[in-house]
Formats: C-alpha cells, structure tokens, sequence
C-alpha cells in the first residue's frame, strides 16, 4: 500500500549526520536510508519499518540492524514485540547492558561499549556474547550467546538506541514519541493547570529527555507517534478472595509448573490540587520492583458482578520521574508491600498475596478471558467470597483517607522507608536555544506534542435527565423517565469502550436490569467487534440484527435495506426483554438464507444486559426502546472509501469522500447516517486493517496433497468443526490505473461473492519466508456497492470459482481450495500464532513445498500467453465476466430504486414476479460462472 513511501526512504543513497563512506564490510558503514519527517501513526510505522527491513534486507549483504529508541513509555518494546512475530530478527535490549543500579535513563548506566563490540562481531559474522540483568537482584547474572548465522536482522531496543556512539551502526533509525509517555505529561498539566510551561513539566518528571534523549530522536528515518492511551481492548480479569488455606496455594497450584516470588512496594500519589475527599481515580500509582519503577495513572479498573476488569497501563519511569512528581507537589498517600508467590498454566495465573498494611494474604486469579479465568476457579473448587475492592480502597477503609496535612500510612517495612529516602527531587534541566535551533521542528517540535492539546480529565462522567419534566420533583417518576445525557464529544475506540461499559454499570446501578443496548453504524465500521468487546467485559448476551433478517428480503440481496429487517418480532422479543418475560431470539443462517430456529433469552441477574447490533439498531422505530445508543463510524468502512479516492487520485480525477460515499453507499446518508447523530455515545474507530499489526492472521500455502485422516490427526478433537463454502471472487481494478504489463492483486480491490452475500476482501499482505501474513478482516457489503465501484469506473477484469472445504479448532483453519482452473487443490493453514501455525505445517509434512503466490497469480501463470487479453485474462472469462457485471448493476441499481419511498406504490404480483425472476438469474450464474 505505501510503496511509494517506502521507496522515497531509500532514494538518495542515504544523508546521516555523519555519514561515512559505505562499505559492505566496514562496522561503521552509514545508513543506506535516507532521513525523511515520516510522523506517522504506529500502525503505520509498524508497516514501514517491515517493508523497509524487507526491501533493505534484499539489497544489502549481512546483517540489517535497526534501533528503535524513544522514552519511556512510548511503545518502543511493544513495536519491537510485533515486528519481531513477524520479521524473523534477534533483539537486543539495551537494559541488559546496565554497568550500575542507578536510573534506567541515566546515560551513564549503559555499558557502551560492550553493546558497540557486540554489534560490530555480529555484522562481522561473528557469535556475541550478551550480558544478562536481573532487575530484582540488581546485578548481572550471567550471558547469552547470540549466533551470528541465527538471524539477517538485529533490532536494538531502548531509550538511547539512537544515541550517536550507535547510529553509524544502524541501517534503520526508528524514534517511538507518545504513548503513556504524553498521557502522564497530559495528566499532569491537567492536574497543575499552565501555571507552568510544557518545557518545565518534562524537565521535572522527564529530567534527562530534552538533554539526552530528544536530540538523537530527530536523527531517525521513521519517527512514529504512538496515540495509544491505556486500553480495555485486552483487558485482565482478576478475581479475588481471602487465602483461606493454612499451607499456602498448595492446594491449587498447577502441577509441573515452577512458581514465581516478587516484592513489590505500591505507592499512591495525590494530585497538588485535589481536596479532602478521597477521588482515587485523579491519584497516581507508581509500583517499585527492586530498582525498577512502574506508573499507571489512576485506579483503572471495572468491576462487574466478581470480577476485577483493569487495562494493561503500567509503563516503565525513572526514578527521577517519582522525585519530579514530588517535587511538583505531589503527595504520597498510601504505600504498601506486597509480597507475591504465584504459578502459571499459560491461561490463567494463581497468585498468593500478602498485604503488609492489611496483614493478610489473598488469592487471586488472573487471566486474559473472563470464561477460561471463571471455569477455572469452578474446576479448583473456589466460590469466595470474592472480593472486587482494591488494595487501595481496603487500606483506606481500615484507616481513613489522610488529611492533606498529614503524613501517608507508611508499610511496617522499613526498607520502604530507605527507598523513599534516596528519592530525590531534580532540579530542572535546562538546554540553551541553540540545541533545539538545530533541529528541525522549531515551533511544537513533533517529540514532545502531547496528544490532546486541550487538557482534559481521564475520563468524562456520564449524567441523567428526564425525557418528562413535569416529574422532576417527584423521585420515582423521574426514576422512571430518567435517561443519559449524549456526551458532547466523540472519542476513539479505547475510550469509547470504556465509556461504553461505565454508561451500562451507570443505568444499572441508577434504573436497574435489564439495561438495552444498540451499536449502530456502517458495515465494516466496528460495530460486532465493539458489542463483543462489551460482551467480554460486563459478560452480557450480543444479538445481532442480521438474526432477524426475512428470507424473501434477502435472497434478494437487501441486506442494507430497512425492510428486510423482521421490526414486529424484533419489537416483540425488546418488549419481552423490558419485562424480563422469556422470549425467544430468532436463528438465521446466512448460508441458505432461511430462519431455521430459535433460542430462548431470559432476563436473569447472571444475563442482565443485552446488546443489539446491526446497521439500523439506532433506527428510530427500535432506538426508542433501548437505554444506551452507541453510533460507530470508521474502520474497514472508511478504509474501503480513502482506497476508492486514492486510486481516483491516481488516475487525476480527484473526488471527494462525500462523492464517494454517496456512489459506494448509496443507503447510508440517506438512511443510515440521520440516525447515528442522536447517539449517546459516539465513537471513531481509526482501525487500519492493512496497517494494523493486532488483525495479522498467519498463512503457509502448499499444494501438496494432505490425507483428511492427517488432518483430523493435528486439530483438537474435542473442539473440530468443520464446513464447505463455494464462492466466487471478482477482481475490480479502477479503469486507467498504471500498469507493468500484466494484472496484480495489489491494483484490485477484492470481492467475493459467497452463498448468496458480497464481502470485501481485506488483503494487502506481507510475505515473510514461507508466511503470507494478512489482515483477518473481512467485511459484508450489499450488492449496490459492489455495482457502486462499477459505476465508478472500476472494470472487473478477473474471477476466480472455487469451493473450500474448512476444518478448524479454535486455534488454527485448515482450509482445501478446490480451484476451477488449478490441477490440484491448495491447502492452506491459518492462525493468529504463527509457531503454531508453522508446527501445523511441519506436523502435515509441508515444509519446503510452500508458495506465498496469491490464487490470481498461480492461475494467471498457468495461461498461455496466447490466451490471455491485455488485462491478464483469458478471453473466454471476459465474456462471462461482462456478463456477471451487467448483472450485478442491473440488480444493485434496483435494490437502490427499491429502497425509496416510490416502490410502495408497485403491485405485489409485479414485486414478487422481478424478485422471482432474479433469483433464477443469480441461481444460473452460480451454475454457469466457471474458470475455463
């Protein structure tokens, strides 16, 4: 997709400021890339970094080495984790490089040397011998080998990885801004207020940054700035009990598994201007773990019904950070120790914890899926009393909330006593102007621009009015009539979850069960990914729209229209819900387009919330039941909108996105969109899918021929399903666009049509060996999209029949093409691990007969020359071709014409005629259409 930014990286041989002549066997050789202001997103520098280190590695001998360096709490180790899953490399940290036990961004505490003389025997081919350091004992403990043979790819991870004593060393430069990094500055300047400058507050609780770290940042290639915030999207699901049991956890350790012993001391920070009263929420929360320290901002959690829900939200600081925070005129209020003796199975860890402030010791279970962590407790045998409180709240119950005058409830343990003591407020650090006259951002410089420029709380709150205001003094009658106030704002997925899941514990604890939802919005918006997130989170059912679909509307390929929705069944079973009577939810499959059953719902204090969601569940005949409207835009949605007027832009007809959306999705502004606008939560999901390292789904192609025997042999029994799909995938390439001669996947768009449904086909991969790795993102789209791109310009100039024989375990889909114009069949294996996925393809016997080739080219290569047209196809598929898309304008302009009010005045025997008529067409060219 950005090859032609990842060209404009390697064009001009490479400007470093000190650069040196390039040789392939020098250790000082200078960057072959050349120094550009790429401010990107994460996502996308996470795309141009591998597309860099892949084109970088096919055009240099040796090793590639990359830094990748930025303060703490930026995402530096993050983006190193995800490159590393994908690009097979060696990473190097530079904290094992430690000499002392001083500040972690202290630049005299990293061995230079020793990291220097590594590097330099690695891209001279030789094995390196790693120092390894253990941050609870505070020492070095040992090495590691690195192999030189083991890896074409080295990234070094850490604050000064792009110091200048190691830029001469790095091919790639990669700076990594933002992040918790900005929300501590943003949460800060919020606290204090602009009595002091941006500058001031990072000399304070950043103290080494503008003189050390940010100067070395403008030397990167690609420079990235992180806007993650902490995130409910993977949440950790704790529950929690008094330890009962005399030996210990014993009794409900894993067996074979090794136990884990940490001490921690937690401290909470109160705010200069907070007041008396206890806002945990506003306090900050800074975990020592030997000499090592980790702050999150604020008591960031959910509890819902047992179970304790907190973000992953706790980033790496300095020591000088705590002593900055003090000296701005933050407050210890409380500090603890908690000392932790846990094991794990790899799903779910069990820890021991004993609390010295309380004097007592609990058991907790954590895990990353609210079922498996709750199947485990009931396997174990532990049904509480659970406790949802956190250590904090327990403390402050026991001995109050300190004064703003008195001195914190302090740990009985005196080493807490000694750690605070060597905590030392900095003075400010400053620079002379003349550093940052040097560089190239003068004004706001690109480092050090938190993300929202107006300061805002972490959170905003959710409040209620009465729909009735003739009832405002009665209580009861308010009670009755009283629903939320839309926030004013819209806010990013992240926070919108969040807000999400606060307004339902909102309506419960305020009007009681049951609490309705409806997530309204665009195909490929977000929408089911949003309800299911809610889902994991507050354990409620998710019913979505399509269940209600009507047959008849849908053999006709009406999936976006109104009418095709079953409202009176659909109010009935709402109806039901409110009065918490059992009703019975509709099953539809999508395959044969019929309703072939239904399950029972019932209102209960275990399943007290339930959310519709579907394109119209914010249509006023529906929304006016529910309690809680959340309106989603973005996603896959726009990113189908943004590559329709890049190709346009490409063949210089510029059209705007209103243009469009209003040719591509002709139903949403006029019948979709009015309805978003009343929501009371309204949320921009900026998922990418191409861009997005979080939807990768790894790939190994092989047409090697696999027994089904053997199959069954690597899939898990007990979980194996499996299925058969025929589909048909058409190639729309936009008329005009440059070519190299023959016909490639990028320059299409994808869509397949498959047991009756059209689906946009997300697939910009990146090939990596014997891995294809590819967005896991489809989306539906109606028919009048499909004949919306047509009407555009787009031509379709290749189609592909095949049925798929798919077997899956939850873990990896095996999936048997059988292509019309292939020999053989192909058999692919799919999963979100790939080493999973490679033992799959190793199990089967596939090594070494893998292609990352895509099914349109296997085909296209297998044609004469003779046979094929000007665009890449064969002749005799062009005719079908012309004829596959008259049909698919003719029906999509009807299901356009259909959906407006005039169709209501047409005779029934003339609707049910064409719609017959119709569905003989579509059932003839399911037989017809073939690959030749």
């Amino acid at each position: 997709m950005d090859d032609e930014v990842v060209q404009r990286v390697f064009e001009g041989g490479g400007r470093d400021y000190h650069q040196q002549p390039s040789t392939s066997t020098s250790s000082s050789s200078s960057s072959i890339l050349q120094s550009l202001p790429l401010h990107v997103s994460f996502d996308h520098g996470y795309y141009l970094l591998v597309k860099s280190i892949q084109e970088l590695r096919e055009k240099k001998d040796g090793l590639v080495t990359v830094g990748i360096g930025g303060p703490s709490g930026s995402g530096k180790t993050s983006l190193v984790e995800k490159v590393a899953s994908v690009i097979g490399c060696a990473v190097v940290s530079m904290e094992n490089y430690r000499d002392g036990v001083d500040d972690g961004n202290d630049l005299d505490s990293i061995d230079f040397d020793a990291l220097v003389q590594n590097l330099e025997d690695l891209m001279n081919g030789k094995d390196a011998v790693m120092p390894l350091f253990d941050f609870q004992e505070k020492r070095h403990i040992g090495s590691k080998t690195l192999k030189s043979s083991s890896s074409g790819v080295v990234i070094v991870d850490g604050t000064y990885a792009l110091h200048s004593k190691l830029r001469s060393l790095l091919d790639i430069r990669v700076a990594v801004v933002g992040g918790v990094h900005f929300s501590l500055l943003s949460k800060v300047r919020y606290d204090i207020g602009d009595s002091c400058s941006l500058d001031y507050l990072i000399d304070s609780i950043f103290p080494l940054f503008r003189k050390h770290i940010e100067p070395d940042l403008h030397h990167a290639q690609i420079r990235i700035n992180n806007s993650f915030v902490s995130s409910f999207r993977e949440p950790i699901y704790k529950l929690k009990c008094k330890n009962e049991t005399p030996k210990g956890h014993s009794a409900y350790s894993f067996h074979g598994n090794e136990a884990q012993t940490d001490n921690f001391i937690e401290m909470y920070l109160r705010p200069p201007s907070a007041c008396e009263e206890a806002r945990i929420n506003d306090w900050i929360k800074v975990r020592q773990a030997g000499i090592k320290y980790y702050l999150s901002l604020g008591d960031q959690r959910i509890v819902d019904k047992n179970y304790i829900i907190r973000p992953k939200a706790e980033f790496e600081v300095g020591r000088m950070t705590l002593g900055g925070l003090l000296a701005l005129g933050y407050t210890v209020v409380v500090s603890y120790k908690r000392a932790s003796t846990s094991v794990s199975n790899g799903n779910v860890s069990i820890s021991l914890e004993t609390i010295d402030t309380l004097g007592e010791t609990f058991l907790v279970l954590r895990g990353t899926d609210r079922r498996v962590l709750g199947a485990e407790a009931s396997r174990m045998g532990m049904k509480g009393p659970w406790i949802t409180k956190s250590y904090l709240e327990m403390i402050l119950e026991s001995r109050g909330v300190p004064r703003l005058n008195t001195p914190p409830p302090l740990s009985n343990m005196s080493s807490i006593v000694v750690q605070e003591k060597v905590v030392v407020a900095p003075k400010p650090i400053r620079v002379t102007s003349d550093l940052v006259n040097k560089l190239e951002d003068l004004a706001q410089p690109w480092t050090r621009s938190p993300t929202k420029s107006q300061m805002e709380p972490v959170l905003a709150t959710w409040r209620f009015i009465s729909s009735d205001t003739t009832h405002a003094d009665n209580s009861s009658a308010f009670r009755a009539t009283m629903q939320l106030a839309p926030m004013p704002d819209s806010y990013d997925l992240d926070r919108g979850l969040l807000l999400a899941v606060q307004a339902i514990q909102a309506v419960l604890e305020n009007k009681g069960l049951p609490v309705i939802v409806g997530i309204g919005g665009p195909s490929g918006s977000g929408k089911t990914s949003l309800a299911h997130k809610m889902a994991n989170i507050v354990g409620c059912e998710v019913i979505s729209l399509e269940s209600y679909y009507k047959s008849e509307q849908v053999k006709d390929f009406k999936y976006d229209d109104f009418s095709s929705i079953d409202l009176s069944l659909l109010s009935k079973n709402i109806n039901d819900i409110r009065n918490r009577r059992r009703t019975k939810v509709p099953i539809f499959d999508l395959e044969n387009c019929t309703r072939n059953g239904f399950k029972e719902l019932q209102v209960s204090e275990d399943c007290g919330v339930v959310i519709f969601e579907g394109v119209y569940a914010l249509h006023p005949d529906i929304r006016k039941s529910l309690d809680l409207w959340i309106a989603v835009v973005g996603g896959v949605h726009s990113h189908l909108i943004a590559r329709v007027q890049r190709d346009k832009n490409r063949v210089g007809c510029y059209m705007s996105q209103d243009e469009i959306m209003t040719t591509v999705f002709p139903m949403f502004q006029q019948y979709i969109e009015p309805h978003l606008v009343h929501a009371h939560l309204k949320i921009r999901n900026d998922f990418d899918p191409v861009l997005s390292p979080e939807s990768s789904l790894f790939v190994l192609k092989s047409n090697k021929q696999v027994a089904y025997q053997d199959i069954l042999k690597i899939l898990d029994r007990a979980k194996f399903c499996s299925s058969v799909q025929n589909f048909t995938d058409i190639y729309l390439r936009l008329s005009g666009s440059p070519s190299k001669g023959k016909l490639a996947e990028s320059e299409c768009i994808r869509v397949r049509l498959c047991e009756g449904r059209f689906a946009l086909l997300i697939r910009e991969p990146i090939r990596e060996g014997d891995f294809i790795i590819q967005p896991k993102v489809d989306f539906d789209i109606s028919i009048s999209t499909v004949s919306g791109l047509l009407n555009l310009g787009y031509q379709a100039v290749a189609y592909i029949e095949a049925s798929a024989l798919i077997y899956q375990d939850g873990k990896i889909l095996i999936e048997v093409d059988h292509l019309q114009d292939a020999p053989s069949p192909y058999l692919q294996i799919k999963g979100t691990n790939r080493v999973v996925v490679a033992a799959a393809g190793s199990a089967l016997n596939l090594d070494g007969s893998y292609t990352t080739k895509s099914y349109l080219q296997i085909i296209l290569e297998s044609l004469p020359a003779f046979e094929r047209s000007s665009t890449g196809i064969h002749s005799q598929q062009a005719t079908r071709l012309q004829e596959l898309v008259e049909f698919i304008q003719t029906q999509g302009s009807n299901s356009v014409a259909e959906s407006s009010p005039s169709r209501g005045g047409l005779p029934m025997e003339s609707i049910i005629e064409d719609m017959q008529s119709r569905i003989r067409r579509l059932e003839r060219w399911h037989t017809v259409n073939t690959v030749n």
